[in-house]
């Protein structure tokens, strides 16, 4: 076993900052959840975007991901892409479709005042 890969390690200070930034992401991503940025698929991509980044920042610090060999970063950012990349394509189809509405749609007032008619 190579002991030195895994000889480097984080200093408590480098913790303390990669907790700060958690918590402030956490901070965007409550705030921005009250904030209507116009269509729904522009919410979405801010708050997997800063999902996104609150994972990276846990994958390369507490998961010791960025004293590692090299080639599981690269893996690791390629999965990345490629989720983001099959997000979009969800995302641009859904965002593509016209609104759907059914047909038979009744409002629930006039379900009330037909079902007290019929009652009588």
């Amino acid at each position: 076993m190579n002991t030195q890969a895994h000889a480097k390690h984080p200093t408590p200070r480098v913790y303390a900052l990669v907790l700060l930034a958690l918590l402030l992401l956490t901070a965007m991503t409550v705030s921005a959840s009250g904030v209507d940025f116009g269509s729904p698929g522009v919410n979405v991509v801010i708050a997997l975007l800063i999902a996104s980044l609150k994972a990276c920042l846990v994958a390369l610090f507490f998961m010791h991901l960025r004293y590692d060999k090299p080639i599981n970063a690269v893996i690791f950012s390629t999965g990345l892409v490629f989720l983001a990349l099959f997000l979009i394509f969800c995302l641009i189809d859904f965002e593509s479709r016209e609104a759907v509405v059914p047909e038979n749609l009744k409002t629930p007032g006039a379900v009330v005042a037909g079902g007290e008619a019929a009652a009588k």
